[in-house]
């Protein structure tokens, strides 16, 4: 099974243990985040715990939320819902695990939007965009991706974005193809849209 399938089919398996309709309240008064145009997206600032996502649904807890091996969320304190975080706030769509681990098991501030139809979803999903320990008056902004990356491939040298020097992603490339068809799928695309 393909990575990218395996990943779908796990976030809508984690998806429906995520309560129905997880901003029945409106959180947006107060919100300072910038809005993407994405689907049904509404502001929300509220406060929480961030948790180990695995660990709030099975009782597997490792030591500092997975130390980064993690997806984690934030149990609201205003409904006790458990809201899955999926995105920082860099354009890139990075995830959001380098800026939440810093306050596993910790009382957080979050501002961010939240997205997902919930008629077609049955949850919704939040982007992060600004985070504080509970009541400290200094915001931090969630883009600690990039910086967590360069420090995990100090050899990936080079011009350009990450994700044109990221190994990995060189490695898949070459195994499936830029389409993840193959090499001759993406050979037939190029010669069939130049």
């Amino acid at each position: 099974m393909k990575s990218s399938l395996k990943t779908l089919i796990i976030a809508g398996i984690v998806s429906s243990f995520f309560s129905p309709f997880a901003n029945a309240t409106d959180f947006s008064e107060g919100s300072k985040a910038k809005k993407w145009g994405l689907t049904a997206e509404e502001k929300a600032l509220f406060s929480g715990k961030v948790v180990d996502v695995l660990c709030e649904l099975s009782g597997d807890c490792p030591d500092n939320c997975g130390d980064g091996l993690r997806h984690l969320g934030i149990v609201r304190d205003a409904d006790g819902k458990l809201i899955s975080v999926l995105k920082n706030s860099q354009a890139a769509f990075n995830g959001v695990t380098d800026d939440l681990l810093p306050y596993c098991n910790k009382q957080v501030d979050v501002d961010g939007v939240l997205i997902g139809n919930e008629e077609e979803l049955n949850a919704k999903f939040f982007m992060v965009q600004r985070i504080r320990q509970d009541g400290r008056p200094k915001w931090n902004k969630t883009r600690e991706w990039t910086k967590a990356w360069k420090k995990r491939n100090p050899d990936s040298v080079g011009k350009g974005p990450w994700f044109r020097r990221d190994k990995r992603i060189a490695k898949q490339i070459e195994l499936e193809g830029y389409l993840g068809l193959g090499k001759v799928e993406d050979e037939k695309y190029i010669a069939e849209n130049q």
